[in-house]
């Protein structure tokens, strides 16, 4: 999430929305990213609504995390990264893209993760962004 945020232009202080269950940060030309956390729900009613919401505003980018639980409210068009942990080494993961269908989208992924790369501190090879695990869309 932090790097998505550095990479949109924000500056605000990214933390984990698992208390809040959402945070707001500001990026550049005026876009926001609104970003959910439903790991801690049973029932993700009362959040549904403001998540929709988020969904339809122009100017917003919308993470959610732990989404399994607001499917129904999730557009069919959208991109899902997975991480799924390495079995051979513990601290490894596997990051895999669910997207619709477009070119476009495979270079956006490399640039993101080339930024992800630069900013963090998680040492990526850049052979790792050749073999990045694209799979595409996920229903």
């Amino acid at each position: 999430m932090r790097g998505l945020a550095r990479g949109l232009g924000s500056k605000d202080i990214v933390t984990s929305p698992s208390f809040t269950l959402n945070n707001v940060y500001k990026a550049k030309a005026g876009t926001k990213i609104h970003h959910f956390d439903f790991y801690r729900l049973d029932d993700a009613d009362a959040m549904s609504a403001q998540l929709l919401e988020s969904l339809k505003e122009r100017q917003v980018v919308t993470v959610v995390e732990w989404g399994g639980i607001v499917l129904n409210v999730l557009p069919e068009r959208r991109i899902t990264v997975e991480f799924k942990p390495v079995a051979a080494k513990e601290d490894d993961r596997q990051i895999i893209f669910h997207y619709p269908e477009t070119k476009t989208k495979i270079n956006l992924f490399k640039a993101c993760f080339e930024s992800l790369r630069a900013l963090s501190k998680i040492k990526i090879k850049p052979s790792d962004i050749e073999n990045l695990g694209i799979v595409e869309g996920k229903k």
